[in-house]
C-alpha cells in the first residue's frame, strides 16, 4: 500500500478531536493502532522529542481524525487499515526517541477498551 501524503492533514489535528475519535472507534479500530495513536499523541506532549518529529506526528494525527483520507473509516475492515499504515510508518521514524514511560502510559490506557488478550497484539506493532 503506497502512503498518502499524510503532512497535508497536519491542519486537522486537535487534542480535543483525537480523544474523542479514539474513544469513539477504539474497539473496532482494535489495539495495535490505538496503541500507536496513543503512543503519538503522548510523545506530541513530550518536550523531548524534535520539532520535526513533532510535525509529523501531528500529520499522522490529523490524518486519523480527518473523515476525508483515502480509504473512508466507514468501510468495514480495511477502512482504518490506511490510517493503520500511516500510523505505524510514523511510529517507526521515532520509536527510538519514545520514553518508556510513554509506552507504558498508552499501554495502561488500552486497558479501558481492551482485554488482556487484545493488548498482547500491540507485542507486533512494529513487525
Amino acid at each position: 500500500m503506497e502512503l498518502p501524503d499524510f503532512m497535508s492533514y497536519a491542519n486537522k489535528f486537535s487534542q480535543s478531536e483525537f480523544v474523542e475519535k479514539i474513544s469513539r472507534i477504539a474497539k473496532r479500530a482494535g489495539a495495535k493502532l490505538v496503541y500507536a495513536a496513543l503512543i503519538l499523541f503522548y510523545t506530541l506532549q513530550s518536550d523531548q522529542i524534535s520539532a520535526k518529529d513533532k510535525a509529523i506526528i501531528i500529520g499522522a494525527l490529523g490524518y486519523l481524525i480527518s473523515p476525508l483520507d483515502v480509504v473512508p473509516d466507514a468501510i468495514p475492515i480495511v477502512g482504518l487499515g490506511d490510517d493503520l499504515a500511516v500510523l505505524v510508518y510514523v511510529l517507526k521514524k521515532v520509536w527510538t526517541d519514545v520514553d518508556p514511560t510513554i509506552k507504558e502510559r498508552a499501554r495502561e490506557k488500552l486497558s479501558k477498551w481492551f482485554d488482556e488478550d487484545e493488548i498482547s497484539e500491540i507485542d507486533t506493532i512494529l513487525d
